[in-house]
């Protein structure tokens, strides 16, 4: 019998004091069975820095559907304006969301991050439709400590800085620009 997905419910209160935007949202994630505290909390931050820019943006079916992204903003027609990744996708799974999407934007974490990127920044050069931002892992890790159920997070994004509170405590996470001039 197959483990089904674990439905989390969060509270996002964001203030992005670099854009103007301060905006309120109820969303509901499901977890798949092989993710981690890490990585939900981490989409959960993806969705807060981006969704100020369209609020179409939506969770998709994640690690469920390998067609799909983290997170993605469809237009009326059906057409991918956003495509979201989370984690430290391949080379071509990159291009191939840069063919289908006006922009792409990946939320790199982990240990890992610099040993991935000097992999794939040479093979995604050609991608002008592509950024890519990376979070310290400890800080995701503290992160990850905040998860639950039922979440309240407030988001407070000021000069590269996201941070992220709740009843649990709180963390700092710095937003490096791995690729683009765009500041978050």
């Amino acid at each position: 019998m197959a483990l089904r997905a674990t439905i989390y419910k969060a509270d996002l209160n964001i203030a992005d004091n670099d854009r103007g935007y301060y905006g309120s949202h109820a969303v509901t994630v499901a977890r798949h069975p092989s993710e981690t505290d890490e990585r939900l909390m981490v989409r959960l931050l993806a969705y807060a820095l981006w969704v100020q820019a369209d609020e179409r943006l939506v969770f998709t079916k994640g690690l469920s559907d390998t067609d799909e992204p983290d997170l993605w903003n469809l237009d009326l027609t059906g057409a991918v304006q956003q495509w979201v990744e989370v984690g430290l996708p391949d080379d071509r799974r990159l291009l191939k969301a840069c063919g289908r999407a006006d922009q792409v934007l990946v939320m790199a974490y982990g240990r890992g991050v610099d040993v991935w990127w000097a992999g794939v920044r040479h093979k995604v050069a050609r991608a002008n439709n592509l950024q890519v931002f990376a979070l310290d892992a400890e800080a995701t890790k503290a992160l990850a400590a905040l998860a639950g159920r039922n979440m309240n997070l407030s988001i407070n994004i000021t000069d590269a800085s996201a941070w992220v509170s709740c009843d649990q405590g709180d963390v700092s996470l710095d937003v490096r620009v791995l690729r683009d001039d765009v500041r978050i």
